[in-house]
């Protein structure tokens, strides 16, 4: 291999399809880097659960040889969750109930990235049916994180970040219904981002993002900078006409004095549950940074926060064990552990009636416009993740400043947006005493995808992604 293909499996997606477009790399060559690092830290790792190096060798081969048009992500080598159908390699969302499926056709996403020229390296592990923030399950053990081992990359997209963020992929595809490619991203030093639903297609995904879904849902582009992730963002953007959510809008490109335009409002903390010092200086830092850039920065919080996780709990917690019943029923003795731990805070919750469910489907509505009127004045927001940086596999409490901090407490500040249906990005800023990694999420109103992403990329260009050690060596 050239000068050119050492370590390039660190280098932005950018910087490997240039070097790609240049011809100082073959499709094949990156390929066997790819290849290298996968089965070198794969073991380790346990981030990809479906891999084999022929099947990609023979990929890379057929997109050396061919001869038409290439499209933006030609040769670029990626993964995908192992919950977005990907033709021919395992889709079984962590479950010993799906054991061996293998869809037969893309989801939407997917089929975006093969007609964008990306060479698919394989699908990524994510916790029993995506219902947790860390990824374990019986079909395929835990995956851990490449800044520490002993540590979760958090979930549902934990095998994507990992992944990601260790060189064994370039970028990919997660999924998000309560921050699970945001917490992944916040815990492996990547960045990600949660679109507005629809705007990358959902359909495909496993199980489907359907009736409160559909608001809390996206599948969403996850890599090492903000550049790549736009570049899927661009790639798999467009309306999908046989998705209904999925709207015909334009991709815009708003150019940074059009970005200036637009007001931040930064808030460290929600006011009710605390944060670590070092994740109120990382969205400090990058507030100052997005200062210095030209914008205008000041103290924001909406004031329905509180209120929008509440009904985020509602239809994420107490309907997702609902959709789940009549699959599980008579087969839970077949559950992970980590699966029954939702089920079983899901049922001390209770079941929803159907009164309750359609009050609380008016009340999002009443209530997204209500935060929707006070971000008129704070279009852009800017905060943190994760009360905690990256967290041990069953780790379920904490304390910060005296204060205790549940599991599903700590990850709150993710789960507004999913209620918002707001495209929210996660940038690595700062790190922990312990050298882990903290990220902040940067949010919009709906449709403002092309903002965020840009917004997203200017604190990405006074931070920035760095390789964890064992990448490295």
């Amino acid at each position: 291999m050239s000068d050119a293909g050492k370590d390039v499996m660190l280098a932005p997606a950018v910087r490997q399809l240039e070097l790609l477009r240049s011809r100082q790399l073959s499709v094949t060559e990156l390929a066997e880097a790819h290849i290298r690092q996968i089965e070198k830290l794969n073991p380790t790792l346990h981030a990809l659960v479906d891999f084999d190096a022929e099947r990609v060798r023979a990929q890379a081969r057929e997109l050396d040889a061919a001869t038409g048009p290439r499209g933006p992500l030609y040769g670029l080598p990626v993964t995908i969750k192992s919950s977005i159908a990907t033709a021919g390699l395992r889709c079984e969302i962590g479950s010993l109930l799906h054991a061996g499926e293998i869809p037969t056709q893309d989801a939407e996403a997917a089929a975006r990235m093969r007609a964008g020229g990306a060479l698919i390296l394989g699908t990524t592990n994510c916790p029993e049916f995506l219902m947790a923030y860390e990824t374990t399950n019986l079909l395929h053990g835990s995956t851990h994180n490449p800044w520490d081992l002993d540590r979760s990359p958090g979930g549902s997209s934990g095998g994507e970040s990992a992944a990601i963020a260790a060189g064994l992929s370039a970028a990919g595809l997660g999924s998000d219904s309560g921050g699970s490619v945001r917490v992944p991203a916040h815990f492996t030093g990547i960045c990600s981002l949660k679109p507005t639903p629809g705007r990358v297609p959902g359909r495909g995904h496993l199980p489907p993002c359907v009736g409160p879904f559909a608001i809390l849902g996206a599948i969403g582009p996850m890599a090492r900078t903000m550049a790549d992730v736009a570049l899927l963002f661009r790639t798999l953007s467009g309306q999908d006409f046989l998705d209904p959510v999925s709207p015909p809008l334009a991709l815009r490109s708003p150019s940074l004095g059009d970005l200036r335009a637009h007001p931040i409002g930064f808030f460290e903390d929600d006011s009710l549950v605390p944060v670590t010092p070092e994740t109120r200086a990382a969205v400090n830092a990058a507030a100052q940074a997005l200062r210095e850039a030209g914008f205008r920065v000041e103290p924001f919080r909406p004031s329905t926060l509180e209120a929008l996780r509440q009904l985020w709990w509602k239809f994420f917690v107490q309907c997702g064990a609902m959709f789940y019943e009549p699959e599980i029923r008579g087969r839970r003795d077949r559950l992970s552990p980590i699966f029954a731990e939702f089920l079983a805070i899901a049922e001390a919750a209770g079941t929803l009636t159907a009164t309750q469910l359609l009050n609380a489907w008016a009340e999002l509505d009443l209530l997204r416009a209500k935060t929707l009127q006070e971000m008129r004045a704070f279009p852009i927001l800017l905060c943190p993740v994760a009360s905690v940086p990256a967290f041990r596999p069953g780790e379920r409490s904490w304390e910060i400043d005296g204060t205790p901090v549940a599991y599903l407490d700590a990850v709150r500040h993710t789960q507004w947006f999913n209620a918002l249906a707001c495209p929210a990005a996660v940038v690595p800023v700062g790190r922990s005493p312990e050298g882990l990694p903290i990220g902040v999420q940067v949010a919009a109103r709906p449709f403002e995808d092309e903002v965020v992403l840009g917004v997203a990329a200017v604190v990405d260009a006074a931070f920035g992604y760095h390789p964890p050690l064992l990448a490295r060596n």
